[in-house]
């Protein structure tokens, strides 16, 4: 992958993301205005009034206007787990990560370059674009005849780190976002929960009797709130420790083939 490919590539995900973000804001206050505030939500028919006993759609429209930036920050960690996950599968590529790399260190034990890179052509994702660059300049360094030992090794080492410092950033990127929602949702969350509870001593500090719909709906919107940002930041916080383990172990991989074909390499040099 050259790096103006991987630029494009950057422009394209960061209009993704930014597209995400709008769609998902839409889709929750449609959702927010039409399904949760319809009228057969509430008693009498008025979204004003207190929700159905039972109904949880009428609940959560009774948290106010903060509710829709909540379910945008829900459907935005869905989207970029999807996109995530199949990211990360393109990276993975065909068949089993472990099998690939003892095939790559049988075919190299053998010196069977050209088969290696068959190999590497079959499995694709990065690991494979990693091992298939470095193949690559194994296979030139074995017809060199003026660079001298230490030097053809720290050659393919170039080789593969070049490589590699054009996979990791496909696989880390977006990871930010998990981040980013698990600690905004939380505080929005905290946002909507001061409003509801100002609006229920708002209710309480009246003169007279307390208006008990407008307390009921303050401590509504606080509970309502509350709940949707710590659902938010689990989520969040779960996605983003399973797709870092995830790519931890990717580039572990690379590492580890990496390390095997330097080493190969190495030995080959010596024998000759």
């Amino acid at each position: 992958m050259s790096k103006q490919g991987s630029s494009f590539k950057d422009v394209l995900q960061n209009v993704f993301a930014t597209s995400a973000i709008l769609i998902a804001f839409i889709i929750a206050y449609i959702l927010f205005v039409t399904v949760m505030g319809a009228p057969v939500n509430f008693e009498g028919g008025n979204p004003k009034g207190q929700p159905l006993e039972g109904n949880y759609l009428g609940i959560i429209y009774k948290g106010g206007m903060i509710v829709p930036l909540l379910m945008t920050c829900v459907l935005v960690l869905i989207i970029f787990i999807f996109e995530r996950t199949i990211t990360l599968a393109r990276a993975k590529g065909k068949g089993r990560l472990n099998t690939f790399v003892s095939q790559l260190q049988g075919l190299l034990g053998e010196d069977k370059i050209e088969e290696a890179l068959e190999a590497c052509d079959s499995q694709k994702g990065s690991l494979a674009n990693v091992m298939k660059a470095g193949l690559a300049r194994y296979r030139d360094l074995q017809k060199d005849k003026d660079l001298e030992k230490d030097q053809k090794i720290l050659s393919i080492q170039k080789s593969f780190e070049e490589a590699t410092a054009l996979e990791l950033p496909m696989l880390s990127k977006n990871m930010v976002i998990f981040s980013t929602l698990a600690s905004i949702s939380v505080l929005i969350g905290l946002i909507g929960t001061v409003l509801g509870m100002i609006r229920a001593f708002a209710a309480l500090a009246q003169a007279g009797a307390p208006d008990a719909l407008a307390l009921a709906t303050g401590i509504s919107e606080a509970l309502v709130n509350t709940a949707f940002g710590i659902t938010g930041s689990t989520l969040a916080i779960i996605a983003f420790n399973y797709f870092s383990s995830t790519i931890d172990s990717y580039t572990f991989k690379i590492d580890e083939a990496g390390f095997s074909l330097t080493q190969n390499f190495a030995a080959s040099l010596k024998n000759k």
